[in-house]
């Protein structure tokens, strides 16, 4: 019997990042600092590189305490994407934690303390 018109189908699948020859040719970047800002509609993460700050970085960020590092990626995700994103980041993190026995600043104890960025 074929499917009425105006019944949809569910189909269940993963997506996956593709594992071929333009995969690996995508460069990484790397970033130790995410500012994170917010409409309605979606987040934006700006990813940046901050470097060991030079005498006269210093000296500027005395007056004007702003310290500016170089913007590496910017993503916009939807709100609807955040929520799976956070849950996938805790899983990852308790996985790291489950492997390595500490995150990157001894043992993890619940949240961070302090400001998040």
């Amino acid at each position: 019997m074929a499917d009425a018109p105006n019944e949809t189908k569910q189909i269940n699948f993963t997506i996956v990042p593709a594992d071929d020859a333009t995969a690996a040719a995508t460069p990484r970047t790397y970033s130790n600092f995410c500012a994170i800002a917010h409409t309605p509609f979606d987040f934006t993460l700006t990813f940046c590189e901050v470097t060991p700050l030079s005498e006269e970085d210093i000296a500027h960020a005395q007056t004007e305490h702003v310290v500016r590092a170089p913007v590496k990626v910017r993503v916009v995700a939807p709100v609807q994407f955040i929520p799976q994103l956070i849950a996938a980041l805790q899983e990852l993190m308790r996985v790291y934690s489950d492997a390595y026995g500490s995150g990157p600043q001894g043992p993890m104890q619940g949240p961070p303390q302090g400001p998040v960025h």
